[in-house]
């Protein structure tokens, strides 16, 4: 299944909250335009569902619970600056916006900022995933790192043969170093295979 483009927004589900009636109606009226369908928040109860995207007015900040806190944050967050005091932008912020409209809202520029937050929002997940798979292996060295120095003390090697010998033996069983360092750092010895 491929993922949805970030310049399409046909189907999509917005949660907005915004407090002025008049930047309201324009964002309703863009979103109808760009096939958005749209849930209002008050900012009262707490999120319910999750929304793709989030329109939340900086007026509505501080959020009073966690639960807030933690549902805008499973979803990009678009907010609406009114003011531009270092107080209220340190509130935008705890949010991690992934993009910004600035009050009063006119119709241009609410497909860019919308198009800007779920674009970010698919890069962040990208490099968050490429951030574990990084600490995977690093964790995994240092099991590779036991293997190696198992090998050598077994077979009174230098370490890059012990490596190069780690190496061939997962290349012959299909296998990825990590996954043979951590069998030879159970059993102390590489498999017979490896011969």
């Amino acid at each position: 299944m491929s993922k949805p483009s970030s310049f399409s927004l046909r189907g999509r589900k917005a949660l907005v909250a915004i407090k002025d009636e008049r930047d309201a109606t324009i964002v309703r009226r863009q979103f109808e335009r760009l096939g958005i369908d749209i849930v209002t928040w008050d900012g009262g109860a707490d999120i319910d569902g999750r929304p793709d995207v989030t329109l939340i007015d900086d007026e509505f900040l501080p959020l009073s619970s966690p639960a807030q806190r933690a549902s805008l944050g499973r979803s990009p967050v678009i907010a609406l600056l009114g003011t531009e005091t270092p107080s209220r932008l340190k509130l935008v912020l705890d949010l991690d916006p992934a993009s910004f409209l600035v009050k009063p809202l006119r119709s241009a520029g609410i497909y860019a900022a919308l198009v800007l937050a779920f674009e970010r929002s698919e890069r962040t997940s990208e490099l968050k995933q490429q951030v574990l798979k990084l600490e995977q292996r690093l964790r995994s060295r240092r099991v590779v790192l036991a293997a190696v120095l198992q090998v050598m003390h077994t077979h009174a090697l230098a370490e890059p043969a012990a490596f190069a010998l780690i190496r061939r033996a997962a290349m012959e069983q299909r296998k990825t170093i990590e996954e043979l360092s951590a069998e030879i750092t159970v059993t102390g010895s590489l498999p017979r295979a490896a011969g």
